[in-house]
């Protein structure tokens, strides 16, 4: 085995390896050192066999007998920035196979050694773009000028491959970037690395860090806080660099009350009955506040049909006729609807119609008011009144007209055309179907679509009806 000693950058390595390669000695032949520009060249540990390489080791010979691949080029700079010292024997290996048998080997994701390297590129430029997002400057004054400096500390040494970012990003500002490796200055034309500094010789907070943290502080969004999320996005390692970390745990802790408060704004005035009778139901219903629709809305729609329905049809929510006269699906939907139970052999008197929820809520364009989906939250506030209805109905099969009244009963994303007609099972009931709303086939772009939504409309009612 032969002891290759080299300074450790792309540039040196490349210089070794290249050698090495001329001289056809294959990877199991060596054993790679780091050394650097300062350190004398050292007896190499098997003193028979010993070598040295370096910087400016002349490269006309090597570069004569061995073409470097251009993806190795461009993987290179990058990996050589790992922290694991076994990288040096990974390239040569993955370099040895390019130039003697495999020259695609770099296209073979699956390879053991490929995938290994890969994953090492892919940690790098994760560590170099999180020293972009999170190095935070202290301004600080030396010799009555500013100067601005950072200290981060990186899972691996990548403070030369971010330096370009700082340089465009901060090119009139005099900064420091300080890391346990080592560290760069910027004087306005020219960068110059020193070696590495603890974070308890950094400076301490400025200025800028106060107002930074009361800017935070007071932007601060609880109903966004997501720790999980906050942990993926902000590595908790880079935290204690970071000015606002000092603040994310009382303003956590605070999120709790804050949040109950407004839990606590928006529960319904109105209090379900003890005793759950559709008639106090809606009684109940007609005064509830709790979403904000009630304040545009004329008036509550709560369902209507016989306690003892054996099907349970769920609309959406009132539409503007529905709103005016205070009955689910009187308006042209409700037209479509009793055509498609005509001819379903349904008698709709038998039915319990609702909707999922019960107001309607609408955007004006003139004098007319115009339908708007409902909001996940308006179908949250009024879901209590419809898990009510279904206590006090006790319906056999339910069939949701529509997403709306699909997500608020069975949950999830669905799609009515690829799941209409299919029984599902809830809390709420055991035998769910979901088909189209008569809304949706009004809104179709031509006839024949009209048509073709109808007839299945038809076909689910019919199958519901068959299931009790």
């Amino acid at each position: 085995m032969r002891e290759i000693r080299f300074i450790p950058t792309p540039d040196g390595w490349l210089a070794a390896a290249l050698e090495q390669l001329t001289d056809r000695r294959r990877p199991s032949e060596i054993l790679w050192t780091e050394t650097t520009a300062e350190q004398p060249a050292l007896p190499g540990l098997f003193s028979d066999e010993e070598h040295e390489a370096g910087r400016g080791r002349e490269l006309s010979r090597s570069s004569r007998a061995v073409s470097v691949p251009e993806n190795f080029r461009r993987l290179l700079p990058v990996v050589a920035y790992h922290r694991d010292r076994s990288k040096w024997a990974l390239l040569y290996s993955i370099f040895w196979r390019l130039t003697t048998t495999e020259p695609r080997l770099l296209a073979i994701e699956v390879d053991r050694e490929v995938a290994r390297l890969l994953t090492m590129q892919r940690q790098v430029e994760r560590d170099v773009y999180h020293m972009k997002a999170y190095v935070r400057f202290k301004k600080i004054t030396v010799e009555s000028e500013e100067h601005y400096v950072a200290w981060h500390q990186p899972d691996h040494p990548v403070l030369p491959l971010a330096i370009s970012f700082f340089k465009e990003r901060f090119a009139a500002l005099r900064w420091s970037i300080l890391t346990p490796d080592a560290s760069a200055h910027w004087d306005g034309k020219t960068v110059s690395f020193g070696p590495g500094v603890s974070q308890r010789e950094a400076p301490s907070d400025d200025a800028l860090e106060t107002a930074w943290r009361t800017y935070y502080a007071a932007t601060f969004n609880p109903a966004r806080i997501n720790p999980t999320a906050m942990r993926a996005q902000l590595p908790g390692r880079f935290w204690k660099s970071l000015p606002e970390s000092r603040l994310i745990t009382p303003l956590t802790q605070a999120v709790r009350g804050r949040v109950g408060e407004v839990i606590d704004s928006r529960r319904p005035m109105a209090v379900l009955p003890m005793t759950g009778s559709l008639s106090e139901l809606a009684q109940a219903a007609a005064s509830c506040t709790g979403c904000e629709l009630h304040l545009a809305a004329t008036q509550t729609v709560f369902g209507r049909g016989p306690s003892d329905a054996r099907v349970m049809l769920v609309g959406e929510q009132p539409g503007d006729q529905e709103d005016l006269a205070g009955e689910p699906f009187v308006g042209p939907a409700g037209e479509v609807l009793n055509r498609a139970l005509a001819l379903a052999a349904i008698d709709r008197s038998q039915l319990y119609v609702t909707n999922a929820v019960k107001h309607f809520r609408f955007v004006l364009e003139g004098r007319r008011r115009r339908h708007q989906a409902p909001r996940p939250s308006d179908i949250v506030s009024c879901r209590p009144w419809l898990e009510a209805e279904l206590k006090a109905v006790r319906p056999e099969v339910v069939v949701c007209l529509g997403r709306t009244a699909a997500q608020s009963l069975i949950g999830g994303q669905l799609s009515v055309e690829q799941q209409r007609g299919r029984f599902f099972s809830s809390p709420f009931s055991s035998r769910i179907m979901l088909t189209y709303h008569p809304s949706s086939i009004l809104r179709a772009r031509d006839r024949v679509i009209q048509d073709r939504l109808f007839d299945l409309l038809v076909q689910d009612l019919k199958a519901a009806q068959s299931a009790i």
